[in-house]
């Protein structure tokens, strides 16, 4: 899934839609949209808007559908950190054992740990990659475990001892795997980041494993390693492969039971492919872990355009891995907006004027734009790697051999943007850091409507666009492989923003729409998303570099025309485009290099421009920023709550499902570990 990521984008809203707003009533002041804050993090709910106006059968399906994307929970843990479930237990159990009887900062900062490691699935922070910093004491921790009983504990994974052991010295050892995601150039991947994906192999040893396994000549190339830990045993390297029988099988023959129900409820056939064929082919995969049943899954996903629910649910992204080809587990579950539809229609029906256009080589563009389809959508529930942080925009499959032949499948999450939208009212955020009055004004007038754009380009369009050189794979750019597709995504949105196409198809109604898109992306590329960055480090996660790249190359390519100004004023600086149309430009100018860079595989020169524009941190101005907005008291990371859904039965039969908003976080969290704890503490 190439992924827009609200948490990484300020004031990025979505336009309401009247199948939006028909559910905003006499309940809608009443509605909680924040339900906790603790560190950087603020989380929030959605709503699940006409889900009431579903057919039985489509809300029985996004029921099953929603319990198998919950039931592998525990798997995104063990792929984050071999150590993450333990540490997870163990708190859960200090919790409920002392929760109620315990107060104080030490109390308060233990919880606040727990929390973290909930909404990071693990003990690193789920965008900085580094380790939590506890802000509790040793022996204070020491005291509650020793009253806490065995009978908690997740001692299935050592004795007690080895338990407590292990579990501090995760907690407390800062030296102890600090970074989940290590990308520092020059240092061994493998061996410095946290991340389950390997055992006892170097970089260099799983890169030529990999290497070895493909084939040049295959036309249809396997994802190879997505769904596999590599490790060494007795000198021999291999694959443990995630499926039924193998590796995460608990979890995982929970995911097939449910999606066994969803089969027996599957929507009727209205596309080329039946829904009910798609599921089958995903619980053959789940068995097998054959990857060509997994392409086989993609292929026949991406044909069904028509069904009213949707959902991805398996091994997808590869963000969390530092070479790129072991993917973490995700899964949404989905339903369209029919109204909010029609606007990605209009884009994806025109997918082969705008590759045509395109600023890139000749050579680069596919000749035949195929299968790209778009639509909007309402999540229904989120699991795994989309759980609680969640992306506002997704596009699949990923490999680049299906996208060629058969296309791809784009979708805008509404209600996922509409809850930021609520939820960020009043914050203060414009006007302390946007210095023109009329920029603030384009902002408010068609912030909403430009963000939107933005990701429908990004989605249904920037990922699915151009193509690779002949005799390149793909794998190439390695490590830095998912920044540049970013980068590549959000230049193709941010260069047709201002085309005066949009306005031909009354998407648009002037230039002014981009104007305040642009405004925005440079504001925050150059130094608002910088409040997400811990002092002293420097950006990591790949949306950042992404549009720290863009922000600072155009910034920098500008000067001679001063396109970009940053102005000091009362001692605070802002980011102010002179020359929207000349900014435009540039945005062309290096779409063009970093689609060349993607099509030839051009390693050196992708490695140059990331390192060079994307990672590196001005310390003074990240203070600055960080200090602006501690005064505000916002919270830089958001994430979800998920509804609760319940089946109402009738004399032994289903007559509807439920849908309620009253589970806070913590208690969500804590029915979670009950009720979807199906890996050993041990993998």
């Amino acid at each position: 899934m190439k992924r827009a990521l609200i948490t990484l984008i300020m004031c990025s809203i979505m336009l309401n839609t009247s199948s939006c707003q028909g559910d905003r009533s006499t309940e809608e002041n009443d509605f909680q949209w924040i339900v906790d804050r603790f560190d950087d993090i603020r989380v929030m709910r959605y709503r699940v808007p006409g889900f009431e106006r579903l057919s039985l059968r489509q809300k029985e399906l996004l029921y099953y559908l929603g319990e198998a994307a919950l039931a592998g929970r525990d798997i995104l843990y063990d792929q984050n950190f071999k150590y993450n479930l333990p540490v997870r237990r163990t708190l859960e159990a200090i919790y409920i054992t002392h929760n109620g009887q315990e107060s104080g900062p030490e109390w308060d900062a233990l919880v606040t740990y727990l929390k973290k490691v909930w909404f990071a699935n693990g003990v690193h922070h789920h965008y900085s990659n580094d380790k939590f910093t506890p802000l509790f004491e040793e022996a204070y921790f020491d005291r509650l475990l020793s009253s806490t009983p065995d009978s908690l504990l997740p001692l299935d994974f050592g004795p007690r001892d080895t338990l407590i052991s292990v579990v501090k010295q995760v907690i407390f050892d800062p030296t102890f795997y600090p970074t989940r995601v290590n990308q520092t150039a020059g240092a061994d991947l493998v061996a410095t980041s946290a991340v389950n994906f390997y055992e006892g192999v170097t970089q260099s040893e799983a890169e030529a494993f990999y290497a070895n396994m493909a084939d040049p000549n295959d036309a249809t190339p396997i994802s190879y390693g997505l769904n596999s830990r590599l490790v060494k045993q007795n000198g021999k390297i291999q694959e443990q492969v995630w499926k039924e029988d193998g590796m995460y099988g608990p979890a995982i023959q929970r995911i097939t039971h449910w999606l066994g129900k969803a089969l027996e409820v599957a929507e009727v056939p209205l596309a080329e492919t039946p829904q009910k064929e798609i599921i089958e082919a995903l619980i053959t995969y789940y068995k097998s872990g054959n990857l060509r049943d997994f392409d086989r899954y993609n292929v026949l996903w991406v044909k069904d355009t028509l069904s009213t629910v949707d959902f991805v649910n398996g091994f997808i992204e590869t963000y969390n891995d530092p070479l790129g080809y072991k993917a973490s587990w995700e899964a949404i579950t989905n339903y369209k907006d029919e109204e909010a539809t029609r606007r990605t229609e209009i884009i994806s029906n025109e997918a082969q004027w705008f590759e045509d256009h395109s600023p890139v080589d000749p050579r680069y563009k596919k000749a035949q734009v195929k299968g790209v389809s778009a639509k909007v959508i309402n999540v229904a529930m989120l699991g795994g790697d989309c759980y609680p942080a969640t992306p506002i925009g997704i596009n699949l499959p990923n490999a680049d051999w299906i996208r060629r032949d058969y296309g791809s499948k784009s979708v805008t999450i509404q209600n996922i943007t509409d809850a930021y939208d609520k939820a960020s009212e009043g914050n203060g955020f414009k006007e302390e850091f946007v210095l023109r009055e009329e920029d603030r004004e384009r902002m408010k007038t068609y912030g909403s409507l430009a963000d939107n754009l933005h990701t429908d380009l990004h989605e249904c369009l920037g990922h699915g666009s151009g193509q690779l050189a002949p005799g390149v794979k793909g794998d190439e750019l390695k490590q830095y492989g998912s920044t540049l597709e970013e980068t590549r995504a959000d230049l193709f949105g941010l260069y047709y923003l201002g085309d005066e196409k949009l306005v031909e198809l009354g998407l648009v109604p002037s230039f002014d729409v981009a104007k305040a898109e642009y405004a925005s992306y440079m504001m925050n590329g150059l130094m608002t998303q910088l409040a997400r960055i811990r002092p002293g480090k420097n950006v990591e996660e790949a949306h950042m570099r992404n549009r720290k790249l863009i922000a600072t190359w155009c910034y920098e390519k500008g000067l001679p025309e001063n396109v970009v100004e940053m102005v000091q004023e009362e001692g605070k600086t802002y980011v102010v485009v002179n020359d929207f149309q000349r900014l435009r430009e540039l945005f062309g100018e290096l779409l063009r290099e970093v689609q060349r860079i993607k099509s030839e595989g051009d390693f050196e020169a992708g490695r140059e421009l990331v390192e060079r524009y994307g990672v590196q941190v001005d310390p003074k101005l990240h203070q600055e920023v960080l200090e602006r907005y501690e005064k505000l008291n916002i919270a830089p990371y958001g994430g979800f709550v998920n509804p609760q859904y319940r089946l109402v039965e009738e004399n032994g039969k289903i007559v509807d499902v439920e849908v309620s908003y009253t589970e806070d976080y913590t208690d969500q969290m804590l029915r979670y570990s009950r009720e979807y704890s199906l890996l050993p503490s041990r993998n």
